[in-house]
This record gives structure tokens, sequence and C-alpha cells, in this order.
């Protein structure tokens, strides 16, 4: 992996922020506490475009995600510009800035033992902000009012409809991203992230003490920090 695997839009223009607070899962208001937020974009169905880690940039707001899906972003969310005065401009990323001080592989295998997800062209569009726990990670906001996929995303949290959750795994093999998890012959889940033996995956919530497997290798479940 390189430093290349990230890049930036910025967003800038008079309703840089209202265009944002209207799209994106996290209340930006955050970021007069903290430099740093983690968001989802989704679609109007509740499912993860991407996840956007946000900061305050001189022209407006710096949004970093995978390159590989940034120029369809880009084009996207053009699409839900309208009238609002919102420009975007698609530019190399500072990784030192969104707290990558090592190299990418080793920040992205912390972020895994840590629970936290990536949401690559494979997984886009795949799961929902709870399946990913993007909940518990302070991603999505349910007081800031409306943004696109919420009504999905704010139904999913008051009727505790999640019936699948991401959850942490050691394999005894390697496994893959895109794997499905499997209880016996039933598919159950799907693997979001892998790095060697450890990995992060979608299943149910009541399938702690099932003998899971993925690509027919057996998975051991981990503890997340903050579950």
């Amino acid at each position: 992996m390189t430093d290349s695997l990230y890049s930036s839009i910025i967003v800038s223009g008079n309703d840089a922020f209202d265009f944002l607070q209207g799209q994106l899962t996290s209340d930006l208001r955050q970021l007069d506490k903290q430099p740093l937020v983690l968001s989802a974009w989704c679609t109007p169905k509740g499912r993860v475009i991407c996840l956007f880690r946000v900061q305050r940039s001189a022209a407006g707001f710096e949004l970093t995600l995978p390159a590989e899906i940034a120029e369809n972003v880009v084009k996207r969310l053009t699409m839900y510009r309208f009238r609002a005065k919102v420009d975007f401009e698609h530019r190399a990323t500072d990784l030192a800035a969104i707290g990558i001080s090592g190299t990418v592989d080793e920040w992205l295998l912390s972020n895994l033992l840590a629970g936290i997800p990536e949401i690559w062209k494979l997984q886009s569009e795949a799961f929902t902000p709870h399946m990913l726990n993007l909940d518990l990670l302070d991603a999505v906001s349910l007081d800031k009012g409306c943004y696109t996929g919420q009504e999905i995303v704010a139904r999913t949290h008051y009727r505790g409809a999640s019936r699948r959750r991401l959850m942490r795994f050691v394999s005894s093999e390697p496994v893959a991203a895109g794997d499905p998890v499997h209880d016996g012959e039933r598919k159950v889940g799907d693997v979001v992230n892998a790095i060697g033996t450890d990995l992060l995956a979608v299943v149910p919530t009541d399938s702690e003490d099932a003998p899971l497997t993925a690509a027919g290798v057996n998975l051991t479940r981990m503890p997340l920090p903050y579950v």
C-alpha cells in the first residue's frame, strides 16, 4: 500500500457548512471542539457510500477518503448541489493531518484493531451506518436535523432494528475483504476489512457463540474497545 490510497475533496463556498450538514451523518459543529470528525455519506436508502475524515481548511472543509472512489464521490456530490453556493476540488491529501504518523499500513491495522472500518469501492453502498458501528464511533448524529439517508438511520436507531453489526475476528488463515461469512452452510455476513489474519466482519448480533467461518477458515471473535 502507498500514500496515494487517500485523497481529499475541498468543499468551499458560502453554503459549504450548510450543504455538508445536509449530507453527512455527523454534526460538523463538533469541529468547534475537535480537529477531525469521522462521518459517512449515505444514499437516500441509508447505505454508506463512503466514509470521510472531515476537518476545516483555509478554503472551507477538507474531506479525506480513499482515492479510488474520490472522483465518483465528487460527481455525485455535485448532483446534490442544486442552487447551493458550494464548490468541490479534488486534491492530494496531507496524511499527517488525519493522524497518520507512520506508514499507511500501520495506520490501517491500528484502525482495524480499534474497530474502525474502511469503505473502499468494494464496500460502497453495501452497509448501513449501524451495521458499521458508526453510531458507536460518534459518526452519526440523531439531533442535528435532516441529511441524506437520515430517515432510515433514525428509524434503525429508535426501533433498535440493526440485527447485524461490525465485529472483530481473528482467522486461522488469512481471508479477504468481501469473503462471505458462514454459520455452517448458511451465509450470515461479510468480511468488510481484512489485514493478514485480523478482520472486521458484519454478522448477526446473536452469533456470538456460533462457529463462524469465512471462505472455509475458522473465525475467533475478539473484543472491540467501544462495545
